[in-house]
């Protein structure tokens, strides 16, 4: 038991719930690292609105949700719409308006703290949400609203951020000592470091070009 109990509480911890936040967040955006795209067509919406709720519906079973994990595409609707509440939290500038944005999300749109084991499946544990049926929406809001408070407490800092990559959507979790993350993955990184060094490239080309026909000219 006490197994099971340790292997419960390593996949369900803090850390692995704000990041099961952050994956949710950027399977419902829809986006991810891809530049914006224009408006589909109806059927084209249709069959993107499949993919993210199978999408979703992966990294839920990724995250140890127990089945059967059944989303519906009106519940994938409602989670974009909580998703979008809780981007305010990743894209606060520091801590204190961070936890603005967490204070106001708790005093709106959770509940008041409980415990629950599920009726004795999972060992015992803290909800925001109405009760253990709540629809997968205020589910996911209300526990990553409770992630992400820990977090903030835990480390006095944002619990994440924005990717600073132009052509990236996505949010990631700030975990862990050193200097704050400023990309979601090793992927946004390096090819931000790709284009500033092409930037400067040609910067340094332009001068160059520039300094050569000055001294011709003045020849």
């Amino acid at each position: 038991m006490a197994a099971l109990t340790d292997d419960w509480s390593t996949r369900h911890s803090v850390l692995a719930n704000a990041r099961r936040t952050a994956a949710l967040i950027n399977a419902l955006s829809g986006t991810g690292d891809r530049e914006p795209q224009p408006k589909p067509a109806e059927a084209e919406a249709e069959a993107a609105a499949v993919t993210v709720t199978v999408t979703v519906t992966e990294v839920l079973r990724e995250y140890g949700e127990s089945e059967p994990v059944e989303l519906a595409p009106d519940d994938v609707v409602r989670m974009r719409v909580a998703a979008l509440l809780l981007r305010e939290v990743f894209a606060a500038e520091d801590v204190d308006a961070a936890a603005a944005a967490l204070n106001r999300l708790l005093a709106e749109q959770t509940g008041p703290l409980r415990l629950t084991s599920h009726g004795g499946s999972a060992p015992w544990h803290p909800h925001l949400d109405s009760h253990d049926d709540a629809p997968w929406d205020e589910w996911f809001l209300t526990s990553s609203c409770l992630a992400l408070t820990v977090l903030l407490w835990d480390h006095q800092r944002p619990p994440g951020g924005l990717c600073a990559s132009p052509a990236c959507r996505n949010v990631y979790i700030s975990s862990g000592p050193g200097p704050a993350r400023r990309y979601c993955s090793r992927r946004c990184a390096t090819r931000e470091r790709v284009a500033a060094h092409r930037r400067g490239q040609r910067a340094t080309d332009t001068k160059s070009g520039s300094h050569s026909h000055s001294h011709s000219g003045n020849s």
